[in-house]
């Protein structure tokens, strides 16, 4: 069983017809879920499972089981997936490779003729991105119960379409219940979204964790005034107060290393004219890390900040946190897994905690769960040029590979 390995061109060849559909003239891919596009990725993607020989589920939000049975049909199934719904300017590997990985898993074992004890599924889930509906990590997150199917039927896209209507228009809204489909072990295999694993020239990343985030909306409440006639002691600029308070977003990531984040990545200047002094200042704040206890401390920090600079400029500011997604720490069996798989192969290997958002969060609520990162190149995602070396990709399907079978048991 140590020699098991996929079938590498053949996991390549099929994420490179999978990226056909809603190719882009750099490279890329867009595929917005439940548009005619996404329809025609399922619809290729089931038809391979059913190919190797696996039965199907759908669910009420879109989410889709391809399952393989096992020898005993009651235990509840290892499962792998991810997803395929892509952003405006995606690339061919987020989320596909880890659709299509489990594929080549299945495929494999249905070559060599290899039984499991549970039952192996590969999962899709619908609209993981958040690029055309949100909330972000719909499928899944309904299936978990993070919140309401009603929530995300009513959910519209920009054109006023909702989510209820494009299921049921593109043919994929399913019968069962979300989250009536049992789990054993989840594991998601994924480019690493980051920079870290090629930085470190390893071609595993062991995810014991993913971080928890905190979103926020500032606003500075200031007086517009000519820029001219206004001496610069007698101003109350809130686009100079509004920047001090970014740069400490980014020293409080600082302060608390090696996970800390913080990103200011929108600002909305009024009335952004050239000889306006700014009068208001919206911006965003994104703060990371590891743990709820870092998390609460980097929270405090920047309350305590955004208090001390109220008093000392006299300028109106509010923070209003409006999104939170608690830290999550995978379950040491898979995490344990993935390492006996990663040493077993001989691969070069580091732990990454993941700073991005994965289906796997909601599935480590219902089950044990873990991941697997190969690199990207330049760390770049999101991103028409996102690429990898089918090398990794291969590396990381032969890990799940093994990771599986140790949970699913092979007869």
């Amino acid at each position: 069983m140590d020699d098991l390995r996929i079938n590498g061109e053949r996991l390549w060849a099929a994420l490179m017809e999978l990226a056909q559909i809603g190719a882009t003239v750099k490279g890329g891919v867009k595929r917005l879920a439940l548009t005619d596009l996404d329809k025609q990725g399922r619809d290729l993607v089931v038809a391979w499972g059913r190919e190797a020989g696996m039965s199907i589920t759908i669910d009420q939000i879109g989410n889709v089981f391809m399952r393989r049975d096992g020898v005993d049909n009651t235990l509840p199934p290892v499962m792998t997936g991810s997803h395929i719904d892509t952003q405006p300017t995606g690339g061919k590997f987020d989320g596909n490779y880890g659709v299509l990985a489990g594929l080549e898993v299945v495929r494999t074992l249905n070559d060599l003729k290899i039984k499991t004890q549970s039952p192996i599924e590969v999962a899709f889930w619908t609209n993981e991105e958040g690029s055309r509906f949100v909330p972000v990590m719909m499928g899944s997150g309904v299936f978990c119960g993070a919140f309401s199917l009603e929530t995300a039927y009513a959910a519209k896209d920009t054109e006023g379409k909702t989510v209820g209507e494009e299921l049921a228009r593109i043919g994929y809204k399913g019968e069962q219940v979300p989250g009536d489909h049992p789990i054993g072990a989840y594991f998601e295999t994924h480019i690493e979204q980051g920079p870290v694993l090629e930085d470190a020239d390893k071609v595993i990343g062991v995810v014991p964790a993913v971080m928890g985030l905190r979103w926020y909306d500032c606003t500075v409440n200031g007086m517009e005034a000519h820029a001219g006639p206004t001496p610069m002691g007698l101003r109350k600029d809130a686009l100079q107060v509004a920047t001090g308070i970014m740069q400490e977003v980014v020293a409080i990531a600082h302060r608390y290393p090696p996970y800390g984040r913080g990103t200011v990545g929108m600002v909305q200047v009024f009335p952004n004219s050239r000889n306006v002094i700014p009068g208001q200042v919206k911006f965003s704040i994104d703060l990371r890390n590891v743990s709820d206890e870092l998390l609460d401390t980097m929270d405090a920090d920047i309350r305590a900040f955004i208090e001390r600079t109220q008093a000392d400029t006299g300028l109106g500011i509010t923070i209003e946190q409006v999104s939170y997604f608690a830290p999550t720490p995978f379950h040491p069996d898979c995490v344990g897994a993935v390492r006996n798989a990663t040493a077993k192969l001989g691969y070069s290997v580091m732990d990454v905690v993941s700073g991005a958002g994965h289906d796997a969060i909601y599935a480590a609520r219902l089950a044990p769960a873990g991941m697997i990162f190969v690199p990207c190149k330049d760390g770049i995602s999101h991103n028409e040029i996102e690429d990898a070396k089918p090398a990794h990709l291969e590396a990381g399907c032969n890990v799940l590979l093994h990771a599986m079978l140790e949970r699913a048991v092979a007869v």
